[in-house]
């Protein structure tokens, strides 16, 4: 998620770095028993990978009814919870492939690049309700604005790892945010300007946070 971060959006790593995802998350994080990566394609959604059948059947609910947790998250930029799967009512077709293949929770997290703007939403979906809690309250406060003075419980290692990644490509989306305000403001650019000129200075395998730490620093001299 932090390479991902800071990458800029038509990198051509992108898509490895996003089947990367589902596998390490497949794998490493105990509560999550199906995961994929939607993107949008030709005006569309296309699952760019999954880790079961189940996942991708899930998500193609989902884009058949041009609506769902893993779209709400695309289009909003924010996580989107299913606690509990039969509750779903208000997206009756999820609602229904979920609970045939077995998925009883869900969570859909907006992945970013470079520019900030979401590039694709992980879906993370399990069988059992109640692990999936947990993950899912870490997974929100990190998206906060502000502190919980009272922290969720303590995660198994995979999924600190996936809270650590959410948390580090928060903070990656945020200095280069901060660095293309400072080229519009220093140079009277627009936003997608200011991003062009950012991609156009930081040399070919170098994160963009690499060139917008550089920017703020001077800022700062």
């Amino acid at each position: 998620m932090v390479a991902l971060a800071g990458l800029p959006d038509n990198s051509p790593s992108v898509p490895g770095l996003l089947t990367r995802l589902v596998r390490l998350t497949a794998v490493l994080v105990d509560p999550v028993d199906y995961v994929s990566v939607t993107v949008v394609r030709n005006g569309g959604y296309l699952t760019r990978d999954a880790s079961d059948p189940a996942a991708e059947a899930t998500d193609l609910a989902q884009y058949a009814q041009d609506d769902g947790p893993c779209l709400t998250a695309l289009r909003s930029g924010e996580p989107v919870a299913v606690p509990d799967v039969a509750d779903a009512v208000v997206w009756p077709g999820f609602r229904d492939v979920a609970w045939q293949v077995g998925v009883r929770a869900s969570l859909s997290i907006p992945l970013f690049a470079g520019s900030g703007g979401t590039v694709a939403a992980l879906n993370l979906y399990a069988r059992d309700a109640t692990a999936m809690r947990t993950l899912t309250e870490h997974v929100e406060a990190c998206f906060r604005r502000t502190g919980d003075p009272s922290p969720p419980p303590p995660l198994d290692v995979g999924s600190q790892r996936l809270v650590l990644g959410v948390r580090g490509a928060l903070r990656s989306r945020d200095l280069i945010q901060r660095a293309l305000g400072v080229l519009m403001g220093g140079h009277n650019l627009s936003a997608v300007e200011a991003y062009r000129h950012l991609v156009e200075e930081t040399p070919v395998g170098t994160p963009l946070t690499a060139t917008a730490a550089g920017i703020l620093r001077q800022l700062q001299s």
